[in-house]
């Protein structure tokens, strides 16, 4: 089941990415670069002594560039491409846990494998996603500018980095036993 997502996982980053680099309509953005900005007296229709503030804008552009349409497909890409990865090398660690046992040098391997994956991973495609949306958001609104930014949560960080010690921890266990089989 796993394999099955990281390949469903797989094609829908292609799918996406070439059906969205051969589309030609318009692509939008939100941006919270306006959050609280006072929407005037013009505004909406509020009863006396409320104040109306806008939250997001968002921002829309007929004909975009190449650049601005691979800016958009940086926002959502990165995440599908580290699913995918990720699911993938889950299913490793689970093949390799039905074919030796969970408690094996392999199976500790391809654990710490994925641990560092995802330590590592979530901050890149973090990056790549904020950047990117920065950057489009910077391409409509030049006032606004662009510059790196990180999106999504990173608390799967904690995870990755659970999983790597967990792996350390199995591997030194898989050696104790060896020495322990060794010396019976």
């Amino acid at each position: 089941m796993t394999l099955f997502l990281a390949l469903l996982g797989g094609l829908a980053f292609a799918g996406k990415a070439i059906t969205h680099m051969l589309d030609d309509g318009a692509i939008c953005v939100k941006t919270d670069f306006w959050a609280n900005a006072s929407l005037g007296p013009e505004g909406l229709p509020v009863a006396e002594g409320v104040k109306a503030t806008s939250s997001t804008a968002r921002l829309c552009q007929d004909s975009p560039s190449t650049g601005q349409r691979a800016a958009e497909l940086g926002g959502a890409l990165p995440w599908l491409l580290f699913a995918a990865v990720a699911m993938l090398l889950f299913s490793r660690l689970l093949d390799g846990v039905v074919q030796k046992g969970p408690f094996t040098e392999t199976v500790a391997r391809r654990l710490s494998v994925l641990g560092w994956f995802v330590v590592v991973g979530m901050p890149v495609a973090g990056l790549v996603v904020g950047w990117s949306h920065s950057w489009l958001v910077g391409s409509m609104a030049p006032i606004v500018g662009s510059g790196p930014t990180f999106a999504g949560s990173m608390e799967f960080v904690f995870a990755g980095l659970a999983a790597v010690i967990m792996g350390r921890i199995m591997r030194q266990g898989v050696r104790m036993r060896e020495d322990l089989e060794g010396t019976i």
